[in-house]
């Protein structure tokens, strides 16, 4: 790593963690900029998605509960 790297990783560490996230998306922004399309069909998908969920076409399931199982499945033991 360069020193202007380091200097920034360590100015990194005194942040508050939502001041990190806010960082890091303003770095991913410089190295992958948002596709404009990828968004928008996301807004779509997401919008059929509630609607069917609004409906009664498709069930939500327990954030706690998927949670639980992400953890048991993914996280090494």
């Amino acid at each position: 790593m360069n020193a202007r790297v380091e200097a920034l990783i360590e100015q990194a560490r005194g942040m508050t963690s939502e001041e990190r996230v806010a960082a890091l998306d303003a770095l991913q922004e410089l190295v992958a900029p948002p596709d404009q399309a990828w968004g928008e069909a996301w807004a779509r998908e997401s919008e059929e998605r509630l609607d069917a969920y609004l409906r009664g076409d498709i069930e939500g399931e327990d954030f706690d509960v998927v949670m639980e199982r992400m953890r048991q499945e993914f996280l090494v033991k």
